[in-house]
């Protein structure tokens, strides 16, 4: 009896696995259009992806372009590594204002789990056109806000650079302002462990694509 069903219960997975890997797939392509503002129609994912993302591929930490599935990279896993040896995606969208922007992953640590988004970048290489964020286990309602819209707007329009050296974005209690000159957005309130967190992981994560937006920034100018 115990055979037949573990050999029923392979059989179904094995039947069901496809299905539930393109799922996963898709809530990833769906993140990733959430970055550049594009939510797509139900059942329609895929086809929505290959109409606004027109390129993927992987960078080094000298801004070149390798060889690599950038799609299938696991940010999971690439942040544990040392950072010569990360893979840098990087996903090139067409807007419906036929603008060229960059999306760039991130991953973290938030309070209580992983944190993780998509940071559109804009042709110049440092105007951040969108931000997409969710996590594993925030508290609902407040280092759960990063996943809302109210705080992912605050990004749009933010600059990645202050006199021509990489400054991310801070988030910061309101009131407060970086000592650096940065750009920044309100941290959630109540959310304090989260906030930091996001700033962090913008910051550990986006700084290792330096080489390649200032190449974008080369090329604009």
């Amino acid at each position: 009896m115990v055979l037949v069903v573990g050999a029923a219960l392979a059989f179904v997975y094995q039947v069901l696995k496809p299905t539930q890997d393109e799922n996963v797939a898709n809530d990833k392509r769906q993140q990733i259009l959430s970055a550049i503002h594009v939510v797509a129609p139900e059942g329609q994912v895929g086809v929505t992806y290959d109409k606004y993302i027109t390129d993927e591929f992987l960078t080094d930490l000298q801004g070149s372009r390798v060889e690599g599935d950038a799609f299938g990279v696991n940010m999971s896993s690439e942040v544990k590594k040392p950072e010569g040896e990360r893979k840098l995606p990087v996903f090139v969208a067409t807007t419906d204002e036929a603008k060229t922007v960059y999306v760039l992953p991130v991953y973290g640590a938030g309070l209580w789990g992983p944190i993780w988004g998509y940071v559109a970048v804009e042709e110049d290489g440092d105007t951040i056109y969108g931000a997409y964020f969710s996590h594993s286990g925030e508290t609902p309602g407040l280092g759960a806000e990063i996943a809302t819209e109210n705080f992912q707007l605050q990004f749009v329009g933010k600059e990645l650079y202050k006199d021509g050296k990489f400054r991310s974005v801070d988030v910061k209690k309101a009131g407060q302002k970086p000592i650096d000159n940065a750009d920044y957005v309100d941290a959630i309130s109540g959310g304090t462990i989260t906030s930091t967190g996001v700033q962090s992981m913008l910051a550990d994560c986006l700084k290792l694509y330096d080489a390649f937006l200032n190449n974008l920034q080369t090329e604009k100018n």
